[in-house]
């Protein structure tokens, strides 16, 4: 795991400089030109969460103990995780939560009639999108998670048996609900972007970054501090 968890630690390098590019790109847009560059930027961004998925995949292939175990991560973050990853529905909470705190510290433009384009603009429709994307993923997640609970019944004392008959059968379907859940992580993030603007995508996109950043120093911090 020591190839994963090198580029696990490079990905990491290049996803806070992408977010070092959306977050100083002007928004809202004053120009097609700089539209554009939103667009490139969400498009790289999003490649970039492809690349790491993708990747990942081929690591649970080869080790998927060590993608479960995910050594690479701070306590912390393992803490938090949901087979061997951040919740798909996390994605939703970062929505309304950027969405709210938008709306309350600009609310006396809205009551205005001032209209920026960004998450505390989110139309009744988006909202409704929104809504029902949440609902399918909870159930996907939920399915996910009873897959994860069998397996980890079925699977409960034998995996240390070097002699047991179907242990490459029971590796093979832990490698299989790690690509559902990495593959529910992914198409979560990218339907959430389909549904939002261009400017409201980047503003989505540097808030999950944030978060992954601030959970992480957190969980650095925690471990670096004396006992």
């Amino acid at each position: 795991m020591s190839c994963f968890t090198h580029f696990h630690e490079t990905w990491f390098d290049k996803l806070r400089l992408l977010l070092n590019q959306l977050s100083s790109a002007p928004r809202p847009p004053s120009s097609p030109e700089q539209h554009q560059h939103l667009v490139d930027l969400v498009h790289k961004v999003m490649s970039h969460y492809t690349e790491y998925y993708r990747v990942k995949a081929l690591a649970a292939q080869r080790d998927a103990l060590s993608v479960i175990a995910a050594p690479w991560d701070t306590c912390l973050e393992r803490s938090l995780h949901w087979i061997a990853g951040w919740r798909p529905t996390t994605a939703f909470h970062i929505i309304y939560t950027e969405s709210s705190i938008q709306f309350e510290s600009h609310i006396a433009d809205i009551l205005r009639g001032l209209s920026t384009g960004d998450l505390r603009d989110l139309s009744p429709a988006q909202f409704r999108l929104i809504s029902e994307l949440q609902s399918e993923t909870i159930r996907e997640e939920n399915a996910i998670t009873e897959d994860i609970s069998a397996w980890q019944d079925g699977a409960s004392g034998q995996l240390l048996d070097d002699y047991c008959a179907d242990i490459e059968e029971k590796i093979g379907r832990l490698v299989n609900v790690l690509e559902k859940a990495e593959n529910l992580r992914l198409r979560t993030v990218q339907r959430v972007v389909d549904l939002l603007t261009t400017q409201q995508a980047v503003e989505f996109l540097i808030a999950m970054a944030e978060l992954q950043f601030g959970i992480r120093a957190w969980g650095q911090n925690q471990e670096r501090a004396p006992a």
